[in-house]
């Protein structure tokens, strides 16, 4: 996606609505306000509630000098057009939208009921998913800009836990002279499995890498350059590296919802005492039969003498970098949307955009979801041409 100009030719103006995060420990932001004074500058309204950045250090003085209007009443911001959001709306958030409305946030489907669904249908939201928004070039670029960042991140987490400061074993996840590194072992060959190989290798440590997929390992291997040790997920194998290792990483991530259970106690057991597993897959349910939710409040708990972190959500733990990220993604998305006349003539003209959209103006339009939640299911091209 082409970076914007600062100010484009011809637009509508649209009306953009952020609200406060509520969420459990969310603490990201959709737009920051350097975003916000580009869209300004285009014309646009945005309206922003009191603190909603603050926790990803952005102020509120920073939003309103970017041109954006502060207010204390959280029903205000739900008067807007458009909704932006980076957690799924709680469902009281959903009674404050108003009819019409287009809604711009993730879904989660593991997180969510069909009541939540029905809550939007009622109200005859167009609704965008940042999961499923691809970009030009046909990737997922809210997905593997959230990924990249989760992976860099469990290694920090990683040497946080390994070190003293938190009764960990008191190891330097990377290598020095005359010792011997840390062993970590990730479950994944993805984006997420990928950045992580590649920030601890980095640091010295060695590395084994477990995917199903023969194609993402050999990707894995290019990508990173360092020759690693990969292989199919054979219980033997992985229950061997396990045994040996210092770190363990889940990051498997499944299309269909729960992800597989790969890691079973039996082999958590049998891992060293004080070795610490990272389960990024929790959010789906984790890929560690011990695996239990945590919190950023409460990260980690021991089963078998062994660290487990499983804290969904790990890029709210660097949340102003995953702000950047998210709006350095969305900017250009609202631009276009405003020269092309709103959210209609987006989903016209962008096949991503489309692709992300599960409804539209009440109907349910992504067929994977009207399976789950046993929805009608209706295709957006003939809403389209219905103009429904």
């Amino acid at each position: 996606m082409e970076a914007p100009s600062m100010v484009s030719n011809k637009k509508a103006k649209l009306y953009i609505g952020i609200p406060k995060e509520r969420s459990f420990q969310e603490h990201r932001i959709a737009i920051t306000p350097e975003s916000v004074r580009v869209l300004t500058a285009n014309g646009h309204r945005i309206v922003i509630e009191e603190n909603a950045g603050k926790e990803s250090r952005f102020y509120d003085n920073d939003y309103s000098e970017a041109g954006a209007e502060i207010v204390a009443d959280e029903e205000a911001v739900y008067k807007a057009d458009i909704i932006l959001k980076v957690a799924p709306p709680l469902p009281y958030e959903i009674a404050l939208m108003k009819m019409n409305q287009t809604l711009i946030s993730p879904l989660h489907i593991p997180s969510i009921k069909q009541e939540y669904i029905e809550m939007l249908m009622k109200k005859r939201i167009t609704a965008l998913a940042y999961e499923y928004t691809k970009d030009d070039a046909g990737f997922f670029p809210f997905v593997r800009s959230m990924s990249e960042i989760a992976g860099s991140t469990v290694v920090l987490i990683a040497g946080e836990f390994l070190s003293n400061a938190n009764n960990g074993k008191g190891i330097l996840l990377g290598g020095v002279s005359g010792v011997p590194p840390a062993k970590v072992v990730i479950l994944g060959a993805g984006v997420v499995g990928t950045f992580a190989a590649r920030a601890i290798i980095g640091l010295g440590a060695t590395v084994s890498v477990f995917d199903n997929n023969v194609y993402k390992l050999m990707r894995l291997q290019e990508r990173i350059g360092a020759r690693v040790f990969t292989s199919t997920v054979q219980p033997e194998i992985l229950a061997n590296e396990l045994e040996t290792a210092d770190v363990a990483i889940g990051a498997l991530h499944s299309k269909k919802g729960r992800t597989p259970i790969l890691v079973t106690e039996q082999m958590v057991e049998r891992m060293k005492p004080g070795a610490v597993v990272i389960d990024v897959s929790i959010d789906q349910g984790g890929c560690f039969e011990t695996s239990e939710l945590t919190s950023h409040l409460e990260p980690t708990f021991k089963k078998h003498g062994v660290i487990h972190y499983c804290v969904p959500n790990i890029t709210s733990r660097v949340s102003r970098t995953a702000s950047y990220a998210f709006s350095n993604i969305l900017t250009p998305i609202l631009l276009r949307m405003g020269d092309l006349k709103g959210m209609q003539g987006l989903i016209y003209e962008d096949v991503g955009i489309r692709n992300g959209i599960y409804l539209y103006k009440g109907n349910l339009t992504n067929e994977h979801l009207a399976k789950i939640f046993q929805i009608k299911h209706s295709n957006l091209e003939l809403l389209f041409a219905s103009n429904l």
